[in-house]
C-alpha cells in the first residue's frame, strides 16, 4: 500500500484485499499510522487499540464484504464485551467501566470483517450537537482547526473527513450523524427506525428516535455499511420492512421521476435562515430539476410546530434520568450533579421530575406528530432541506463554558431541520452538495417516506454522479 490509499473508499479497499493487493495487515498498519500522525491535533480519537487491531488483521478473519477494513467505533453505544465504552463522560472513565456483552451492532460489524481501531469522541451523553465534553479534548474540524465537527458523532466524521478511515460508526437521536456528515463534507445517512438494532441492550431509547449507521465519504460505501449492520435481532420492539434487494444494488439504479418538495429556510416562523444553506437547497433543487425530476417548494406544515421542540426535549430528559441512574447501577454508586455538565444536570432533573402521566402524553402527542408528517409523503417522494442552519461554527459557540443558557438557544437555532425526523422515524441523508465563499461544506438533507433507504441512495448516488465531491479533500491536520 502506499499513502495514497486514504484517498479509496471502504469498498475500494475491499476489493483490494479480495484480489491479493493487499493484505488487511497492510490497510489495518497504514489507517494506523494516519491516526498517529493526525491526532492528538484532532481530537477525533479518543482512545485507540492499535496493537489489539494489527493482531486481529494479521489473524482469521470474517470473510465479510469489508474484510480488512479499518473501522473506528463511536464512544456512545455499539459496546464490545470487555472492552470499555464511556459516552464522554468522566465518571464512566474513572471508574473503567466496560460492557459485559457485545452489542448486536459490534457483531455486525465483526461479521462484516471490519477491524476496529479505537473509539472516536463524542459530547458527555450524546446530547448535543458539537463535540466538545469537559472530560476529554474537544473534536475539530479538519476543514478549520478552529471550528466544530459537530455532534454528536463529531470525533466520528473528524476521522473520516481527515482520511483517517474510509468509514466510521455513528449514531443518530436528533441529527448526531447528519450534523458531522454537513459540517466536515460528509454523507451520512439516518436510517429507518427498526433498522439497526440496538439490542441485546436497549430495546428503545429516547423514544424510539435513536439509530446508528455510519459516515463515509461515498454513497456506495453507505449503503454497503447499511447492508452489513441491518436487520432484525430477537426481541427486538419494532423493525423496518426489509429491502426487496440489498441496498448496495440501488447506487447506479433509476430512481424514476420523483417528486419533490424544498424547504430552503427553516419552518419555524422565529428563526432566520442562513443564506449558505438557501443557497444549497435551491441548487440542489435546480440540480433534481435538471434530473428530470418535479420540484417544487412544499413541505409538511407541522415541521414548524413550536411544540415540537418543548416535547422532544421532555422525551430527551426521560432517557438522561434514566441513563445517569443505569450507569450509577453499573459503578455501584450514585453520580453527582457535580460530575454531569449542565446541559445533562438540566435534562437529569427534568426527566427524574416527570410523572408517568407527563411522560406518557408526550408521547402521545410525538406519536400524532409522526401521523401529520408522515401524511406528507402520500403526495411526494422526497423533501430537501438544509442540513442545519449553517456551515461549522467556531469551537465554544454551540458550547459556551459560561453561559450554557446561550449555548442552548444557539443549538436549537443550528438545527431546525433534524430531529422531527427522528421522531417519524423517517431515513434522512446528508450530502456534501455546496460550500461557503470561505471553503467550508455545507451539507444538504434528503428525507425519504418510512422503510424508503432504497429510493434515497438511488437519488444520492444519482446527486453524486452530477456534482461529485470526492475531489474536495481538507488539508492534513498539522
Amino acid at each position: 500500500m502506499t499513502s495514497t490509499d486514504d484517498d479509496l473508499d471502504a469498498v475500494a479497499l475491499a476489493g483490494l484485499v479480495r484480489s491479493g493487493a493487499a493484505s488487511p495487515a497492510e490497510l489495518v498498519s497504514d489507517a494506523a499510522e494516519r491516526l498517529r500522525a493526525a491526532e492528538p491535533a484532532l481530537g477525533a480519537v479518543v482512545r485507540e487499540r492499535l496493537d489489539a487491531a494489527a493482531d486481529e488483521a494479521a489473524g482469521p478473519l470474517p470473510d465479510g464484504p469489508f474484510r480488512g477494513v479499518p473501522l473506528l467505533l463511536k464512544d456512545l453505544g455499539c459496546h464490545v464485551a470487555g472492552e470499555p465504552t464511556w459516552y464522554g463522560t468522566s465518571f464512566l472513565r474513572d471508574a473503567d467501566w466496560r460492557s459485559p456483552v457485545d452489542s448486536s451492532l459490534a457483531r455486525g460489524f465483526r461479521a462484516a470483517g471490519f477491524v476496529v481501531l479505537g473509539r472516536t469522541s463524542v459530547p458527555e451523553l450524546g446530547t448535543t450537537v458539537t463535540t466538545e465534553p469537559r472530560a476529554y479534548p474537544p473534536a475539530r474540524n479538519p476543514w478549520d482547526l478552529t471550528r466544530s465537527a459537530g455532534g454528536s458523532s463529531g470525533g466520528a466524521a473528524a476521522a473520516v473527513a481527515a482520511g483517517l478511515v474510509p468509514v466510521a460508526h455513528g449514531s443518530d437521536g436528533g441529527g448526531s450523524i447528519r450534523i458531522p456528515a454537513s459540517l466536515c463534507g460528509l454523507v451520512g445517512l439516518k436510517p429507518s427506525r427498526g433498522r439497526i438494532s440496538q439490542g441485546p441492550q436497549v430495546g428503545e431509547a429516547w423514544a424510539g428516535a435513536t439509530t446508528d449507521g455510519v459516515l463515509s465519504r461515498t454513497v456506495r460505501d453507505t449503503a454497503a455499511a447499511l447492508d452489513a449492520i441491518s436487520g432484525p435481532w430477537p426481541g427486538d420492539p419494532y423493525t423496518a420492512p426489509p429491502p426487496v434487494r440489498p441496498f448496495a444494488q440501488e447506487v447506479g439504479a433509476d430512481p424514476g421521476r420523483l417528486r419533490v418538495g424544498l424547504l430552503p429556510a427553516p419552518p419555524q416562523p422565529d428563526l432566520d435562515g442562513d443564506d449558505d444553506g438557501r443557497a444549497a437547497v435551491l441548487s440542489a433543487g435546480r440540480l433534481l430539476e435538471q434530473l428530470g425530476h418535479l420540484v417544487e417548494e412544499s413541505h409538511p406544515s407541522d415541521l414548524g410546530d413550536e411544540r415540537f421542540s418543548r416535547h422532544f426535549n421532555r422525551s430527551v430528559a426521560a432517557d438522561v434520568a434514566l441513563t445517569v441512574a443505569q450507569f450509577g447501577r453499573a459503578i455501584g454508586r450514585e453520580i453527582g450533579d457535580d460530575e454531569l455538565e449542565p446541559r445533562n444536570v438540566s435534562y437529569r432533573g427534568l426527566g427524574a421530575a416527570m410523572s408517568a402521566v407527563d411522560y406518557l402524553t408526550t408521547r402521545a402527542w410525538l406519536a400524532g406528530f409522526t401521523r401529520r408528517v408522515a401524511g406528507w409523503w402520500q403526495e411526494h417522494d422526497l423533501l430537501v432541506t438544509p442540513t442545519v442552519n449553517g456551515a461549522a461554527p467556531p469551537l465554544g459557540w454551540l458550547e459556551p463554558r459560561d453561559d450554557p443558557k446561550t449555548g442552548g438557544r444557539r443549538v436549537a437555532a443550528f438545527m431546525p431541520y433534524t430531529a422531527q425526523f427522528n421522531v417519524t422515524g423517517q431515513p434522512a441523508v446528508s450530502l456534501p452538495l455546496h460550500w461557503t465563499a470561505g471553503g467550508l461544506p455545507v451539507g444538504v438533507q434528503l428525507v425519504g417516506a418510512y422503510g424508503r433507504e432504497d429510493l434515497l441512495l438511488r437519488v444520492a448516488a444519482q446527486l453524486e454522479q452530477a456534482a461529485p465531491w470526492a475531489g474536495r479533500r481538507p488539508s492534513p491536520p498539522a
